[in-house]
């Protein structure tokens, strides 16, 4: 079993040429602290592997780097636990987790909806919902700011399985998310969708042109006009 870190990237994440046999000892890049806590969060919970996107795939390799993308939406799926890190959240009022900016990136939606269980952190890493409940996804306060947040109703959120099907709804999901790459907004939705497509850096809005083929190919109740 291992647990898995949904976050947003920010400035000096490490990388995966950054990172050494004890991460604990590593003063630098200044991100480290993120990656530290993250592990000491998942050893806490009893889990002994740990899994983050900032130092876990080797982007100098195209092929590991393809591979980690199309993967990441089983893994997620996979994981025993997925910890959300709000580093803009440093209460736990509903409003201060309806604001996140985790909202607003492409590839946290399927962070949320890939995971069985899922547990969220403020910034000074303490759960946002003290207590014993293991899966935050399943209280129901936490589902009502959720679906407000994301525009996703609840069912989805608590028992998500990929496809093509309902095809409007899911891309009207992703409307307003934004991706530090052009390309990526195409590519954080292939897990949504169960579709695969070429990873090519560089195409910019062709990605998500493939990727809209690729739907209609699939689903007779979308148009290339429904995004």
């Amino acid at each position: 079993e291992y647990a898995m870190l949904s976050h947003r990237w920010e400035d000096e994440e490490p990388v995966y040429k950054d990172i050494k046999s004890d991460i604990y000892s590593m003063k630098e890049p200044t991100g480290i602290k993120k990656l530290q806590s993250f592990c000491r969060t998942a050893e806490a919970l009893g889990y002994q592997w740990a899994w983050s996107d900032t130092c876990c795939i080797d982007k100098k390799s195209s092929a590991d780097l393809e591979e980690s993308i199309a993967s990441m939406f089983l893994w997620y799926r996979n994981s025993a636990i997925t910890i959300v890190y709000l580093s803009d959240v440093a209460s736990s009022s509903p409003n201060a987790l309806r604001r996140s900016l985790w909202f607003t990136r492409g590839w946290t939606l399927q962070e949320l909806l890939a995971p069985r269980v899922v547990q969220f952190y403020k910034a000074d890493w303490t759960p946002f919902i003290e207590g014993q409940c293991f899966d935050h996804k399943s209280i129901d306060s936490i589902l009502d700011i959720l679906e407000n947040a994301t525009g996703v109703d609840r069912k989805f959120i608590l028992n998500f399985n990929p496809g093509v099907d309902n095809a409007r709804a899911r891309l009207r999901w992703a409307y307003n998310r934004k991706t530090a790459k052009e390309e990526d907004i195409a590519y954080s939705l292939m897990g949504i969708f169960d579709i695969q497509i070429p990873v090519v850096y560089g195409e910019k809005a062709k990605a998500f042109g493939r990727l809209l083929m690729e739907i209609v190919g699939r689903s007779g109740d979308v148009t290339l006009f429904d995004w």
